[in-house]
């Protein structure tokens, strides 16, 4: 009996360790064998005069493409075995009006399946990237992080290239060296130049072009800038709203094709510029809302493709964005990077670390903007703690909301949600309304009033600085254009007090 037991433990200990041999290499087999299917992305672009682009994919298992219903894209292969696979989609030009797309999905035997979203945009207006250049990296080695931080201060050179007819359709005077000296002169070393196109520079609307002419003239004033070791930033101002964020359909994809074509042209005019040149896609896009927000990306993803294809220095080039109705509050509900609520996806850029997103800030908008009462609120002429009035007759003129401690919640937020993240961000354009002239006769309040719209300038200015945003003073007094002087030198020194300069 005890030799019986002693055989069956001994047969016990063997069938033990058989079984643990067994599920041990069932196990490495298993993990070896796991499904994969595993894409190299999840959506693609076809040029809309048509090319090809590769899928590429890895897979352990034999796999198929189903393409069914879809005609207008051809595929190389649908089906393959194991391994490493790269399916070249090819299309002609889109001459339908209207953008394409196909969802295809990739089936393996192993269980897998993944779905390509393939995209083209309608081929409405010519290329107008005729001769792209190969990249060029010289003078272009700065991420846009190291860029913006090379920013002390920057000065739009507003309604000016913006305005009808020319620029001095809105009673400006021309953009001259004299200028920019003055502003280098003062310490800043950027300016934001807003240009609009559309309006009254088309030669010919029915293909989009672009007067070269115009090309010429804002080539010769970014070579100012350059003349004086300036950073300059131009944009598509949209001054007759074209970029519309609540179009659909037909519209949407014509508006699409107008940006495509618009950028060609600049991109191409200004190629050689080295990296103080930046571009920006928009001025203050109308979107306000999920839907709107990703027209939006849309019509940026646009741009950014638009300027990498001209080569040349732009294949580096730093670019700016706009946030939803270029606002930080818009940006940190739909475009905060580690927001799980987030809505819409920023555009895609093959270069990394070189965008740069703008929003501008005129907050509270009674003290910023307005300058008469309006029907949805007073005009406010003092703004800041301790810079209220206690003169009765002037109480309700007292701002109520948005003063220092919003400033320096919203701009933490913007370090929060983007900078501390690598993504740095421009204050395009920030001011006030002047309010003083409201109080002829009280010359303590109207004094009282000015002195509020000097700490705004210094205080908004430095809570940007000190949180990584680079501010872009819009419609200041700091400079008299038709003398090309100084004409405040209080608001000139409350600007750079705030900037350290």
């Amino acid at each position: 009996m005890k030799m019986i037991k002693k055989n069956l433990g001994t047969v016990c200990k063997i069938a033990a360790i058989f079984f643990a041999v067994v599920v041990a290499v069932s196990c490495k087999k298993t993990e070896k064998g796991a499904p994969q299917l595993t894409l190299s992305n999840i959506t693609d672009t076809i040029p809309p005069s048509g090319g090809s682009v590769a899928l590429t994919f890895t897979s352990n298992g034999a796999w198929t493409v189903d393409t069914v219903g879809i005609g207008w894209l051809h595929l190389s292969q649908t089906s393959g075995n194991s391994g490493a696979a790269t399916v070249k989609l090819t299309a002609a030009g889109n001459s339908l009006g209207a953008s394409r797309s196909a969802l295809l999905v990739v089936n393996s035997t192993n269980g897998q399946s993944r779905r390509i979203t393939v995209l083209q945009d309608a081929n409405i207006y010519p290329s107008y990237n005729t001769s792209p250049a190969a990249p060029n990296a010289t003078g272009m080695s700065s991420t846009a992080m190291q860029l913006t931080k090379n920013i002390t201060m920057g000065y739009n050179i507003y309604n000016t290239m913006e305005a009808p007819g020319d620029e001095t359709g809105w009673g400006n005077p021309v953009i001259t060296q004299q200028l920019i000296d003055l502003i280098k002169q003062s310490g800043m070393n950027a300016v934001r130049i807003p240009i609009q196109y559309n309006n009254s520079h088309l030669i010919n609307k029915a293909t989009a072009q672009i007067d070269p002419a115009w090309l010429d003239r804002i080539k010769q004033v970014v070579q100012y800038c350059y003349n004086d070791n300036m950073y300059v930033m131009i944009n598509d101002h949209v001054n007759d709203g074209w970029l519309d964020c609540t179009a659909t359909g037909a519209k949407q994809d014509s508006i699409n094709a107008k940006q495509k074509a618009f950028w060609e042209q600049i991109a191409t005019a200004l190629r050689d510029f080295d990296e103080h040149l930046m571009f920006a896609s928009a001025n203050e896009p109308n979107a306000t809302d999920v839907p709107t927000t990703k027209v939006l990306m849309r019509y940026h993803q646009t741009f950014i493709n638009a300027v990498r294809s001209t080569g040349g220095k732009n294949s580096y080039r730093s670019l700016i964005i706009q946030a939803p109705s270029t606002s930080i509050d818009l940006a940190n509900e739909y475009l905060k990077p580690a927001n799980v609520y987030k809505v819409a996806q920023l555009p895609v850029d093959k270069v990394p670390n070189k965008m740069i997103i703008e929003f501008h800030y005129y907050t509270p908008p009674n003290f910023c903007i307005l300058s008469a009462d309006a029907s949805w609120g007073k005009e406010a002429y003092f703004w800041g703690a301790g810079f209220h009035t206690t003169n009765p007759l002037f109480l309700d003129r007292n701002s109520t909301y948005n003063e220092e401690r919003y400033v320096d919640s919203i701009f933490k937020t913007a370090k929060t949600n983007f900078i501390s993240k690598g993504i740095p961000m421009i204050m395009g354009e920030y001011g006030t309304a002047y309010h003083a002239d409201k109080l002829t006769g009280y010359s303590a309040d109207s004094l009282l009033s000015v002195n509020s719209q000097m700490h705004f300038y210094s205080y908004v200015t430095k809570q940007a600085k000190a949180n990584g945003v680079l501010p872009f003073i819009w419609a200041s007094d700091a400079f008299n254009r038709q003398t090309n002087t100084i004409q405040n030198q209080r608001t000139l020194d409350s600007l750079k007090k705030g900037a350290g300069l």
